[in-house]
């Protein structure tokens, strides 16, 4: 949202010199690339000072810097006017993208869980763009810096906005949800994931659990019905909550499930047992009804994404959607047209017939599991699994990576590549579970498993890439590059 420098002054308690003039087009916190007419938040961190780089900002055109009160005096006199000193800026950041929230005024849905807060964010704002326009968070920005720089994208125009909520510590998400100010919260799920800042998983639920409990008395909390812990969160609920699910007797239920051999599904949906009340129009000034001759009893989607896992967030989205106002029926040309955003959970066909299910953005053990699932119902004369480490498991990361190895026999994975030292367990528990001691190697660098991924591929093999952002096993296709015969001709499905 755009703001004049002097309005921001005003927000943040800072006044204002007597020529201050200016206006804000877009808000940042990188130096490097900040672009004209945007305010540059000098932000402290361990290893840097943003303060330091406030004299690159503005030369490369920013319209003003938020400076640490105690660097203001060391700018020369001529770039006075264009600062603005706080003892915090970071509190300054989420204290505009608070007031900027409140400013624009319209229904935030807020999304967190262990996984598939992204997938789930992006089909979401599919679905809702087919009747309102919608902002979405960049990327996963869904810490405490990332959603107040998404906040600030809103416009007066924007009738709904969808944010994750990310978290690595007890009472981050009541933080962020305490900025945000969400009408409706969905939960994907909990699971072991951030293990190295909580002593269990019921840990982790009660920090995702923050979000419900923040909601007010006329929100809704859309909540995972297959995942025990989650469903539990909806008798906590100030407001009302809805269930989505495959295996429990949610609201939005997904039945008669069919895999498609290129990966997907196709489902039925009923909303029978649905409420009608819904949010209203833009800003949600009265509560509408959808006739019940209107929802149909039963709608048929096709859902062209790897893993029952994706069925479930496009669910969630599914129940988004009609809580303002869209029928599911009309939905159904959109979900057929949904794709995985880039490393999760693309399928690229290779010039000689092998198939690749690119997941390596992130990885947990639930979400691990959960592909290596969905691999094994692709067709596949071999299943290959090139597998890189978990991160932030804490002391439990040795025996989750061991369970998750134990599981690709069951499922029929006839190799196992791991990638470097924190994978090394996958391999151990995969012998253990049956696994023939040479049909697990080791590399210590993405690049050297691509290497040897290009020596095995054949045609009807199925390969899964995943490990945690920290690996960068997007390195293999490094080695399956277009001049190849491996990769030449690669192509997206």
């Amino acid at each position: 949202m755009q703001l004049t420098l002097r309005e921001i002054r005003s927000i943040l308690g800072v006044a204002a010199p007597a020529h201050s003039a200016g206006m804000a087009s877009g808000y940042s916190i990188d130096s490097r690339t900040i672009r004209a007419g945007e305010l540059f938040f000098a932000l402290r961190g361990e290893r840097f000072d943003g303060n330091d780089y406030v004299a690159a900002a503005l030369a490369a055109g920013a319209a003003g810097a938020v400076v640490s009160s105690d660097r203001v005096a060391g700018f020369p006199a001529t770039l006075q006017d264009r600062l603005i000193g706080t003892p915090d800026t970071l509190m300054a950041l989420q204290k505009l993208a608070g007031a900027v929230r409140a400013r624009w005024g319209g229904p935030l849905v807020a999304i967190t869980g262990s996984m598939g807060k992204t997938t789930t964010k992006h089909m979401m704002t599919e679905l809702l763009g087919t009747r309102f326009r919608v902002v979405q968070s960049e990327g996963n920005w869904n810490n405490q810096y990332g959603l107040p720089l998404s906040l600030l994208q809103l416009q007066p125009e924007t009738e709904i906005g969808v944010f994750e909520l990310g978290m690595s510590a007890a009472g981050e998400i009541r933080h962020l949800a305490g900025i945000a100010k969400p009408d409706v919260g969905v939960v994907t799920n909990v699971g072991p994931a951030h293990l190295e800042f909580f002593s269990d998983v019921d840990g982790i639920a009660l920090a995702k659990r923050e979000l419900i409990e923040s909601l007010g008395r006329d929100g809704w909390a859309v909540l995972n019905g297959d995942d025990a812990r989650v469903a539990a969160f909806g008798s906590l609920c100030p407001g009302r909550a809805l269930s989505y699910g495959i295996d429990t007797d949610a609201q939005i239920r997904a039945t008669k499930l069919s895999a498609a051999p290129a990966g997907g599904y196709s489902f039925a949906v009923s909303t029978a047992s649905l409420e009608s009340d819904v949010f209203g129009g833009a800003r949600k000034e009265t509560v509408k009804r959808i006739p019940p001759d209107e929802q149909a009893a039963e709608t048929r989607f096709t859902l062209p994404m790897v893993g029952r896992h994706n069925v479930r967030n496009l669910l969630a989205g599914l129940g988004v959607a009609h809580l303002f106002g869209i029928r599911l029926a009309t939905l159904v040309e959109t979900v057929a047209g949904l794709h995985p955003a880039p490393m999760r959970g693309e399928l690229v066909g290779l010039a000689n017939g092998a198939v690749i299910v690119n997941d390596c953005y992130n990885s947990s053990p639930a979400a691990l599991e959960a592909m290596l699932e969905a691999v094994a119902e692709i067709p596949a004369r071999r299943r290959v699994a090139v597998l890189g480490g978990m991160m932030e498991l804490g002391r439990r990361s040795g025996e989750l990576h061991f369970d998750c190895g134990k599981r690709l026999p069951d499922l029929r994975f006839s190799l196992l590549l791991t990638v470097g030292d924190a994978a090394r367990p996958l391999a151990e528990g995969a012998r253990s579970a049956g696994m023939a001691g040479n049909a697990c190697e080791h590399f210590d660098t993405p690049a050297k498993a691509g290497g040897r991924l290009r020596e095995i591929l054949a045609d009807g093999d199925v390969v899964l890439l995943k490990a945690s952002r920290a690996v960068r096993l997007e390195g293999v296709w490094d080695e399956l590059s277009e001049d190849g015969p491996a990769g030449a001709g690669r192509s997206r499905r």
